[in-house]
């Protein structure tokens, strides 16, 4: 009833060998008691030595880089409400769960792309400096002392974005053969947006569906109303519509939805947006209200296929 299983493989360290570590944590309950798993690639904190020796800044930039803790928030949620639980442990300074591998900037990887072609592939968001690994970030340049070695990325490649991936993909699975459809939560968190006063004050919650493709409409209208009912101001995929991660595990046609959801960190950090503050546990109790009402969307959505057999 509440089996839990954590997945652990042998993840890289910054020059390139590898340490043991459990790059994510994977809790899913079996049977599942709701259709949801929710997913948090970027809190990261498990960042080794070598890594953080080869960062300019290291402390801002982890600070900035981070969805700060919001894992902390997903654990409670989960917990309350039974959903599943897939959380990162490795940094996304290491690895960006949320992008796709062929988003690499070259000019970081010591003797360039192994071919043209590869190396003009790189994304926008590579190319801003947000790719894959990140490169650099506004205000503070580049964030790193020197280039890694090829083989360095495709360590970090197969030890952690590879089995978080196939991990995801695979409780996702074994939610909608449980349920006939299966939902992904994936939890981020983003800076404050502007004043929170006014007519057109800033959201405290994004939910982004990729305009439509990565969940059925229903479900994205439900957490759009679900949210403004607690008094929060929310929007819908602006600024953020989802990136990789829906982009790869979101396919209604197949009954699995994928939704993210952005939380200010001004809603639940401290004023320095550091470390939870007073606000943790009310925005904690709000995403249990919307994992609750996502899943009973979904469960309500599966009862008359039941009742035609």
């Amino acid at each position: 009833m509440t089996a839990s299983a954590d997945e652990a493989s042998d993840s890289p360290d910054a020059a390139g060998s590898a340490a043991k570590r459990a790059p994510f944590i994977l809790l899913l309950r079996e049977p599942a008691p709701v259709p949801v798993l929710l997913a948090v690639p970027h809190a990261g904190r498990e960042y080794p030595p070598a890594l953080s020796a080869r960062m300019r800044q290291p402390e801002l930039a982890c600070l900035k880089l981070e969805d700060r803790y919001v894992d902390l928030l997903a654990t409670e949620v989960a917990r309350a409400t039974g959903a599943g639980l897939l959380v990162a442990q490795a940094p996304r300074a290491l690895i960006d769960l949320n992008r796709t591998p062929e988003d690499m900037d070259w000019d970081m990887v010591a003797g360039g792309s192994p071919d043209r072609v590869t190396r003009l592939a790189a994304g926008s968001r590579a190319r801003s400096g947000l790719g894959v690994v990140p490169r650099r970030l506004p205000g503070m340049g580049e964030l790193w002392r020197g280039r890694m070695a090829r083989g360095e990325l495709e360590a970090r490649l197969a030890g952690v974005h590879r089995p978080y991936h196939t991990a995801l993909a695979a409780s996702l699975e074994r939610l909608r053969d449980q349920w006939g459809a299966a939902l992904l939560v994936d939890l981020h968190s983003m800076p404050p947006l502007g004043p929170k006063r006014g007519a057109d004050a800033a959201p405290d919650f994004v939910i982004g569906d990729r305009f439509g493709v990565s969940c059925a409409g229903h479900l994205s209208a439900a957490a759009l109303d679900q949210l403004a009912g607690t008094g929060r101001a929310v929007a819908h995929n602006r600024p953020y519509a989802g990136g990789y991660v829906l982009d790869r595990h979101g396919n209604p046609t197949r009954g699995l939805h994928a939704l993210q959801v952005e939380v200010c960190r001004s809603t639940y950090l401290d004023a320095r947006l550091s470390v939870p503050g007073a606000g943790f546990a009310a925005v904690a109790r709000v995403l249990g209200g919307l994992m609750r009402r996502l899943a009973g969307e979904l469960a309500a959505q599966r009862a008359p296929a039941q009742a035609a057999e």
